[in-house]
């Protein structure tokens, strides 16, 4: 095949699960969401197989590959040992498994053309994603307390860094990007949810980080960034609170709401400590467990250790027994309760490591080769998998199918960019006559070359 139809499957591989919904009972049968599953997944294998193939190695590519796929494939491991809920398995697994494939149909040398074609998709999926969260939640009636939780698109951190790439790193006068940057802080708002908005302010630092070529440079552009972030969040908070006066009202609540309580946490708080507490003492409860873990859909609740805190809440009504299978709120204590130190941590190091490598050479190489086709890939998305560590501070990212695919695909685009950018600098050191951005290029033409005159 030489891969006509990859437009086709790029659009059938990320906007179905843009659509993708919460639903409030988990027993219901809803067959509308099993097929919004199915063409991503077939689609997404077709293009990790016809996507061309590097003709050098790399470290990194080969770490990230690997902790990938021990995550998914070791998964079996410790549901054979615990006995788990096949179905509860199944379900907290097929987040993982959509990140594994968009991983794989992402990480390859793509052609330009096929690269611009992935890009626009992501961009519009993401976007589609926002609009349809936010109505669908919208749509479901209720105050605030009651819809803030259904209007935030699973991938919005993921969409704002991708927004920010355009608008900080790039500074290019998008005012489509723009728009879209000022509609997430709305939606922010109006969740009433505050590690998104810590999440916000890390992708802000992140994206000056990458921006700025000195250390000085750096300073300044946090300064200026920070204002303008300052200003941009106070008219939109404004107007957020015009349209729905309620707003600020929950927001001084979730701010100031500890402070009157004997312990000093918020139920929101308290909640994922107690979470965090229950699950790090199953896993670390036998030798076994904390090799394999409890597996993913392992039954959790709330320590004991924090029962008497949260009795004050929940003879108020401000807290709800907890007794769930399903993914759980923290991406780094879920990981080690769900795969243990074999097949929990690797994924986690794996993540990190990544955005520290392609961090630290994005800098370097942008000082060098400026106008590399590879870095546009690369500072995209460094800041979308940004966002998906950004997600972390209040959230379990692999929880809804659609994060799995979309930031499974962003992590295999920016270690694909990454390696182009290794094996362009190793052609220039082969070639010292030759310019870095010609070498570039040519190592791109290699691989297209290599595999059809079409350039898949």
């Amino acid at each position: 095949m030489r891969g006509k139809g990859i437009p086709l499957l790029a659009i059938l591989f990320l906007l179905p699960l843009a659509f993708d919904y919460k639903t409030a009972d988990d027993s219901q049968s809803h067959l509308l969401q099993y097929l919004l599953v199915a063409p991503p997944l077939i689609c997404g294998v077709l293009l990790a197989l016809m996507g061309p193939r590097f003709r050098s190695r790399s470290q990194l590519r080969s770490l990230v590959s690997m902790a990938v796929t021990i995550t998914v494939a070791g998964s079996v491991v410790p549901q054979f040992l615990q006995g788990n809920e096949v179905g509860n398995y199944l379900r907290v697994i097929l987040t993982f498994v959509l990140f594994l494939v968009g991983y794989h149909a992402g990480c390859h040398p793509w052609s330009d053309a096929r690269a611009r074609i992935l890009d626009q998709c992501l961009f519009a999926a993401m976007a589609v994603s926002m609009i349809a969260s936010l109505l669908y939640g919208l749509s479901t009636g209720g105050s605030i307390d009651d819809v803030r939780y259904r209007i935030l698109s699973p991938v919005l951190l993921g969409f704002q860094g991708l927004l920010l790439h355009e608008i900080v790193v790039r500074r290019a006068t998008n005012k489509v990007a723009l728009m879209f940057f000022v509609a997430t802080l709305v939606v922010e708002l109006l969740s009433v949810t505050r590690s998104f908005l810590v999440g916000t302010v890390l992708l802000f630092c992140l994206a000056s980080f990458l921006a700025a070529p000195t250390i000085s440079h750096l300073t300044k552009s946090l300064l200026r960034t920070l204002l303008v972030a300052a200003a941009l969040g106070g008219v939109v908070a404004a107007g957020a609170a015009w349209i729905f006066p309620s707003v600020l009202d929950h927001w001084s609540q979730r701010i100031f709401f500890a402070e009157g309580t004997q312990s000093g946490k918020d139920p929101t708080t308290l909640s994922r400590l107690a979470e965090m507490e229950n699950q790090y003492d199953q896993v670390t409860s036998t030798g076994t467990s904390l090799l394999t873990g409890m597996g993913y859909g392992h039954h959790f609740g709330y320590a004991e250790d924090y029962i008497v805190e949260m009795l004050e809440f929940s003879k108020r009504g401000d807290l709800e027994a907890i007794d769930s299978w399903s993914a759980g709120h923290n991406f780094w204590v879920y990981q080690l309760f769900a795969g243990g130190i074999l097949f929990g941590i690797a994924l986690p190091f794996a993540l990190l490591y990544a955005l520290y490598r392609c961090t630290i050479s994005y800098r370097r190489w942008r000082r060098a080769t400026p106008t590399a086709d590879y870095l546009q890939s690369m500072g995209r998305y460094l800041l979308v998998s940004g966002g998906m560590v950004a997600t972390t501070v209040g959230g379990n990212p692999l929880g809804p199918r659609f994060s799995g695919l979309v930031y499974g695909l962003a992590l295999g685009l920016l270690v694909a960019a990454y390696s182009k950018g290794m094996a362009a600098r190793r052609y220039s050191s082969y070639f010292p006559s030759q310019l870095p951005l010609r070498a570039a290029t040519a190592v791109s033409t290699v691989n297209a070359e290599s595999l059809g005159s079409d350039g898949r």
